[in-house]
């Protein structure tokens, strides 16, 4: 999915395939083939406008996180998550980046709350050493 960020920077985000399914199905019970793929449906059941807005979305995150029991979430709190649970699944530190659209490496190091290991450093151990 092509999204537009900030300084309308257009960056491909990728979609799960359980997410892709789950929009599929989305698409086929609403019967929509067309434009907006989420849309403001009034209580007799109509559509109107021309698809939801960040505000409602930020609505509907809002009372799940309430469901959840999760208490003062902030805009950027879901963002910040997933970094570190894209590396506790074993994602690179370059794919994180791209996930996020960090231009810069330490902007995403920041999210993960990297930090360089002076001692027992990665590089110890990597089997360049001297025969001695």
């Amino acid at each position: 999915m092509d999204l537009v960020g900030k300084g309308r920077h257009i960056r491909t985000v990728p979609v799960p395939d359980w997410v892709k399914s789950a929009i599929d199905t989305w698409l086929v019970s609403g019967g929509v083939s067309e434009g907006r793929v989420f849309r403001c449906v009034s209580r007799a059941g109509k559509t109107w406008g021309q698809g939801v807005t960040k505000r409602v979305v930020w609505h509907v995150v809002k009372d799940c996180a309430k469901g959840a029991a999760i208490e003062h979430l902030a805009p950027h709190d879901p963002r910040r998550t997933c970094a570190p649970l894209c590396r506790d699944a074993g994602g690179e530190l370059d794919q994180i980046q791209f996930l996020l659209g960090h231009v810069s490496a330490q902007t995403t190091e920041k999210y993960l709350g990297c930090k360089q290991r002076l001692k027992n450093a990665v590089n110890d151990r990597i089997g360049v050493e001297p025969n001695r």
